[in-house]
Formats: C-alpha cells, structure tokens, sequence
C-alpha cells in the first residue's frame, strides 16, 4: 500500500502550535529526530541511523531541517519539502550538531552563561544525545511536556483516521467465526487474522492476540499451538495502522460453543463494565473516574481481582501514548482525546475475556469508532 499523509496545512498549524508550546515553555528549541514525534509534525518517515537526521524548531524563528546529504532528496519529496522547511544538509566529516545550534540560535552555544534549555523527543539515540549536549552545552530536556498535549488532542484530520481505522478492524472482527474452527490452532487463527487486516485496508499487523481457553487469562498472550476445543473462551485483540498511520485495537471475545452459565453471567458483568466507563466519558472527567467507573461495577460482583490492569491508553500514530486511563491519573479528558476502553476478567487456567473499544472525547460525551457487538460471541462448537 502507497504510504499517504495529511495536507501541508495541517502539518503547518501543528508546527506553529509546538513553537508556542515551545515558547510557553521557556525552552529555546525543539530537536525531533525521527520517530512518531516526527511523524506527527511534518508527516517524515525518514529513519534513525548513525547520521543525524532532526526537525529544529525553535521558540523564535523558522523550522529547519538538518539531513544527511545521503537522504536529501527523500526529504525533498516529503511534506517537508511541501512545506517549504529550510534544508540543511551535510556530509560525512561536517559537524551536524553544530548544525543544530545554529538553527536553535545562539544563546544555546555552549559558552554562554545561562544557555536556554533544548527539548528533544524521548526516542533520541545517546549516539546523538550526548554529542549534541555537548556542543549545545547543556543537558536537554524532554519534549514529552512540550508536544503531548498536542498529541493527545486529536485534530479533525486524525479524527477522521483513526475512525477509518476502527471501521477497517470491525471488519476483521466479523470474519472471525470463521477462523475460529475446533482443531485449529491458536497460529492459524491469527495467520489467517494477519491476512485479513492487511486486506482490510491495514498498511500493517502491529499486533494479534488469539487467547484460547486458559491462554485467555494471559492478556498479553500472542498465539501459540494450542489447538481450538469445544467450550473454548477465546480473547481476540488486533490492529495495526491504517494510513496514513493511525492505529485500531479492539477486542472481542468468543465461546466455541455455547458457553458455561457461570461464565455467561460473568461477561454479563464486564459487559456492563465496559459500557459503564464508555457512558462517563465527556470533558472534565478525570482519567481515573474512567478507570474507577469499570472497576466499581466489577467490584460490586465480587470481580475485582479478576481485573489485573488499567482501563485504556491512548492511541494515534503509535498505539500506546497518552492518555492513560488508570487510577491516580488526575488527568481531565478534553475534547479530542483518543483512548481505548478496555476492561478484562482473568481466571488463571482456566479463562479470561476483554471488552474493547477505541473512543474519542466529543464535547458532550464518546464516539466510539469500534462498534461491533459487545455480546460474547457464540461461533459453532464443529
């Protein structure tokens, strides 16, 4: 699949926004070299190597792009070029962190009295942390302060993916029942779920979980040779980016067969749990009263323990990133925001199911972009 990205303006707003944020933040500078941070402003997929690729942006003052001449014409034909970012490249032998100071300008040189702080994105490799510090003479910071409120509130444009991306793994989602055959092994199953995801639109597998029976009281279990039985619970989670890059991640949960009354009654909870933290979404709640607003629900059955990890975590270029949905997370949801909700119930050897769901904060409440049915899933036993 042909990699696509966003409109130069887009890029352009998010750029201006980080060189507030910059400012706001008494910092002289960003320095993104490449990764999702990347990615998010000026849409590069350009990779890490032993040569310095970086995004300056300073508090004051225009972007500039500093690049191996190696990679130059690359970087020509990206958004960067669209956007019309200064380019400066260099070859082996030149200082490209020298590069960098330059561009933060010069009250960042080393032999300053109070030189101003540099930010620089947490995926930064020390091959290029150190030397940089160096020259810049001062220890940087991370950009994590500076850019995650921007990367957690989803403009309309990512919106708009991430909801393509949820509709593109519902699809995969109903085809499950017929993978989900007795005798089949827990492999097969997601060889034939990898197949379906890329055909669905996905540019990618980023992950696939086929829990069956006591594997789905594991809710980090991959797949294994264990073959489908009759009376199997089976935990499905997937996903992987959709262009250009936004991720799903939903899961569903499975009875080969028609399920235990004990176990039926016991989904019927998470069922309500689940629903329960979907329905307190809306600006101003707290991150962790989304968090307690499954876990009461589980709690009053008597299935607390059975709940061994947070709610959510938000998602968008990379399928983990802020927000996350968890106890002592003060953290209050604005409009924007992108999370999963996702609670689960374990029965170490024996079973397990999840409930999950990607949403986005409107201004009154939830959209989510995951909407198959939340009932488990009855597929037949032969």
């Amino acid at each position: 699949m042909t990699t696509s990205r966003f409109s130069s303006d887009v890029y352009a707003q998010r750029l201006a926004a980080a060189a507030r944020a910059t400012a706001e933040a008494g910092l002289a500078g960003l320095v993104i070299t490449p990764g999702y941070d990347l990615r998010y402003l000026v849409g590069s997929r350009a990779q890490t190597f032993e040569r310095l690729t970086a995004l300056v942006v300073p508090a004051a003052g225009d972007p500039t792009m500093i690049v191996p001449r190696l990679e130059l014409a690359a970087m020509k034909e990206s958004a960067v070029g669209e956007l019309g970012i200064a380019l400066r490249d260099w070859v082996d032998g030149d200082d490209p962190y020298a590069l960098v100071a330059a561009a933060l300008g010069e009250n960042t040189l080393a032999g300053e009295s109070a030189p101003l702080a540099v930010a620089v994105t947490d995926s930064m490799p020390a091959l290029h942390l150190l030397p940089m510090a160096d020259t810049l003479g001062v220890v940087p910071v991370l950009a994590t302060d500076v850019l995650r409120t921007l990367r957690m509130i989803k403009d309309a444009a990512e919106v708009e993916a991430l909801r393509k991306a949820g509709e593109a793994i519902d699809r995969v989602h109903a085809r499950l029942p017929q993978f989900l055959v007795p005798g089949r092994t827990e492999a097969d199953v997601a060889a034939d779920i990898a197949e379906a995801i890329v055909a669905e639109g996905h540019s990618e597998v980023a992950f696939i979980i086929v829990g069956s029976g006591p594997h789905g009281a594991d809710p980090h279990h991959e797949c294994s040779e264990r073959e489908l039985r009759s009376g199997d619970i089976v935990v499905v989670d997937i996903g992987g980016p959709y262009e250009p890059g936004y991720n799903s991640d939903s899961t569903r949960t499975y009875s080969i067969g028609e399920p235990d009354p004990d176990i039926a009654r016991r989904y019927a909870v998470l069922q309500r749990a689940q629903r329960a933290a979907v329905e307190a979404v809306r600006p101003g709640v707290t991150a962790e009263q989304i968090d307690a607003a499954a876990r009461d629900v589980l709690a009053a059955e008597g299935l607390a323990d059975a709940f061994v990890h947070r709610t959510g975590h938000g998602i968008g270029l990379s399928v983990h990133e802020e927000p996350y949905i968890v106890a002592g997370n003060r953290l209050e949801l604005q409009e924007g925001m992108a999370f999963s909700v996702e609670p689960g119930i374990y029965f170490p050897g024996e079973w397990g199911a999840r409930i999950e769901d990607i949403v986005i904060v409107t201004a009154d409440g939830a959209e989510s972009v995951n909407n198959r049915p939340h009932d488990l899933v009855v597929v037949p036993a032969s």
